[in-house]
């Protein structure tokens, strides 16, 4: 079948003349691949149009999934495009029959044949919007990705201890039980039960309301005192005692008056129960720390989705770029970058999409980390969030004491594919989704930079106008 007879089936073409498609198949050259063949490479010139006839293509950039071209459809270089280069591989997965045409005859076909150049340029417009849907949703998993490997760890480091003092906890309850029982076996008067239940209950009334806190060398000369009077009292494990006793606030002055209740015998038995006692109810206060702070994970991950709300609400500011911090919380600690918080409490709310004004702070603060980690071991590392009112409605800035951005990139530093991350670090594709963002939200970004001193301000007006 002539190449001009297979084009009259390709919908793209179809009622148009049957002349202009002659021409047209006249400049046509045939490709035919087996699978595994390669129709073009990226970074090629973008030098020619292919309209695939039979079988399929598939196209990847940087090893990753991109989209699938089939028999019927026109892809490659079109009219009007300003594409250099192919940014693509394309691979045939099928055996491929199909034509490549020049673009040096694209002059001429906008003169012979315009229905067609209507089309193209439709098709153009197509595989712009579709290409930049594509490049947003690569942009928010790779994001994912870095806040799914800082989240894991900080989910992880609460779950471990939670999980490790519910085993002590186990452990201690066990020992309790067995104190319990050999106290249980000797004559104690009704005085002596009480005067031992009210050292108990002080000496753990002390820790939960008022712990001692010392300087090591005064905990270890105290450590040591009190464990030369419980050696001098045949008390076992003294060694073992008397750090939980000292951090109690317990004496000798106050283990003499023990010492008189009860009688040397039980001295021991005594002071090993309200050690388990101390250390199990230090045990529950690390659970409640540790199940608060996963909580309060959990928390922030919701606010900074915001899950189960509206895609676009009145939102506060300061809640999403707190949220943001929380979830960064271990990259921030692993950069040894301290955060600085300028806030305007008063700013009123904004009308936005909450969850993609998120990803606008994620991509700068991950940036700005990023760059002061490139600084090297030494200088101030510093991240500075502030917030302010702003003629436009309201002002965000994310600053950090970086090297700063060169003044010969600034001007391209939002342009997609820009990257000035080694190969593989960076896609070049977050700034250009944050301006996207910001546009959408009838905002504006822009880049103040000098070394030492980067910042990215962010001015958002207060309410959304019609897309």
């Amino acid at each position: 079948m002539s190449l001009l007879e297979d084009l009259k089936k390709i919908n793209t073409f179809e009622g148009l003349p049957e002349d202009q498609l002659a021409w047209l198949a006249e400049h046509g050259n045939e490709i035919r691949l087996a699978p595994g063949e390669l129709l073009v490479r990226a970074g090629d010139p973008a030098d020619r149009m292919f309209v695939l006839l039979e079988g399929e293509v598939q196209f990847r950039r940087d090893g990753s999934f991109v989209t699938t071209v089939s028999a019927g459809m026109v892809s490659g270089m079109l009219p009007f495009s300003r594409m250099t280069h192919f940014p693509v591989t394309g691979e045939a997965v099928t055996p491929v029959r199909g034509a490549w045409f020049s673009v040096s005859i694209f002059p001429e076909m906008c003169q012979r044949m315009p229905p067609l150049i209507g089309r193209l340029v439709a098709l153009l417009t197509d595989r712009v919007r579709e290409t930049t849907r594509m490049d947003e949703q690569r942009e928010k998993l790779a994001s994912l990705g870095k806040l799914s490997a800082g989240l894991a760890h900080e989910l992880n480091n609460p779950a471990a201890a939670a999980r490790r003092a519910a085993a002590g906890l186990s452990d201690l309850l066990a020992t309790a039980r067995e104190n319990n029982l050999r106290l249980n076996t000797y004559p104690l008067t009704p005085q002596q039960r009480e005067y031992i239940a009210r050292f108990e209950r002080d000496t753990g009334q002390r820790v939960s309301q008022a712990p001692v806190s010392l300087a090591p060398l005064e905990q270890s000369d105290r450590e040591e005192h009190l464990g030369a009077w419980l050696e001098a009292h045949q008390v076992r494990d003294a060694w073992k005692l008397a750090p939980v006793l000292v951090e109690s606030g317990v004496d000798c002055r106050e283990l003499d008056s023990l010492v008189a209740q009860t009688g040397s015998e039980l001295l021991g038995l005594v002071l090993g129960r309200t050690v388990v006692l101390l250390t199990a109810a230090g045990l529950v206060r690390e659970i409640e720390h540790s199940t608060a702070r996963i909580s309060d994970l959990v928390k922030a991950i919701k606010e900074y989705s915001y899950m189960d709300q509206a895609p676009e609400q009145e939102v506060d500011i300061h809640n999403g770029l707190e949220s943001t911090l929380t979830i960064m919380g271990h990259k921030i600690k692993k950069a040894d970058v301290a955060v600085r918080r300028e806030y305007d409490r008063a700013l009123p709310r904004v009308c936005a999409a909450g969850s993609e004004l998120n990803q606008v702070w994620t991509n700068l603060i991950d940036n700005a980390l990023d760059a002061m980690n490139s600084n090297g071991a030494g200088g101030v590392r510093q991240l500075t969030v502030r917030t302010a009112r702003d003629p436009m409605g309201v002002l965000v800035e994310i600053a950090d004491t970086g090297p700063g951005v060169p003044k010969e990139i600034q001007n391209r530093i939002f342009d997609p594919f820009f990257t000035t991350k080694p190969v593989g670090d960076g896609t070049g594709l977050g700034l250009d989704a944050v301006s996207r963002i910001v546009r959408r939200h009838r905002g504006d970004i822009r880049l103040d930079s000098k070394p030492g001193d980067t910042r990215f301000q962010v001015r958002l007006p207060l309410s959304r106008a019609p897309q």
